[in-house]
């Protein structure tokens, strides 16, 4: 699998057949997982909500980002233990995440664990939609003296809409969420919740407002990352 599954957040609902809906219930705790060598196992807590069994899938792939691309990999070097499972009704269940490669974590690496409840077939019903969840949990295997982020922004025109890249030049992950563009006292956009990741080494870029004209200077970005509120100047190099 070279792209990213669709959509990066955290839990997404796809959908099976048509109609009525019938709503199904896992759940996953916590929402991500950082361990700092030489630690190599983390544990993620299923929940059955529903008062029926249900199956569940689990994978690890390997996450990368290229050219403002989120990509998923195969990968051998970090395990679910075990990799499937029958809920109960209401049930719990508990997964390890593991690291067996043998190598040293020399900075940061990343991986998203995907949990996928499994259709059942015995349960499909005409006429109706069966919502079945898909969690993506972000994994972190990192060295304690790892460098910390470091992100230049940048904003730009493509078609119709407005585009935020961030670039990190530092070797650790940069979470971003709740962001707010501005020039001057006027808004110019925002996206509410989580944006993204910008990983250690990599560039990405999301839409953030339909295009709009700017005059020169600067759009002040008002933001949140995993170490609190932010905020940073960009320089407008397109108008």
């Amino acid at each position: 699998m070279r792209r990213m599954l669709p959509c990066i957040a955290v839990t997404m609902p796809l959908l099976l057949s048509a109609y009525c809906v019938n709503a199904t219930s896992l759940r996953v705790a916590p929402t991500n997982l950082e361990l700092i060598a030489p630690a190599s196992t983390g544990v993620l807590n299923l929940a059955n909500d529903d008062d029926h069994p249900i199956n569940v899938q689990v994978r690890v792939f390997k996450w990368s980002q290229m050219g403002g691309i989120e990509r998923l990999e195969p990968t051998r070097d970090v395990v679910a233990s075990p990799p499937s499972a029958k809920m109960a009704p209401n049930g719990q269940y508990v997964v390890r995440v593991v690291r067996t490669s043998k190598a040293l974590v020399k900075s940061e690496e990343t991986y998203r664990v995907i949990v996928d409840e499994l259709p059942d077939p015995a349960r499909a019903r005409a006429g109706t939609v069966t919502l079945i969840m898909r969690h993506s949990i972000p994994v972190f295997f990192k060295n304690a003296d790892v460098k910390a982020a470091d992100v230049s922004w940048n904003i730009s025109r493509q078609g119709s809409s407005l585009f935020l890249t961030g670039t990190n030049n530092g070797a650790s992950r940069f979470r971003l969420s709740n962001v707010t563009l501005k020039q001057g006292p006027a808004k110019i956009g925002s996206r509410s919740g989580l944006v993204g990741y910008v990983l250690g080494g990599a560039t990405m870029q999301w839409p953030i407002t339909t295009a709009k004209s700017l005059s020169g200077g600067t759009v002040t970005l008002q933001g949140q990352s995993d170490l609190g509120p932010f905020d940073a100047n960009i320089a407008v190099t397109k108008r």
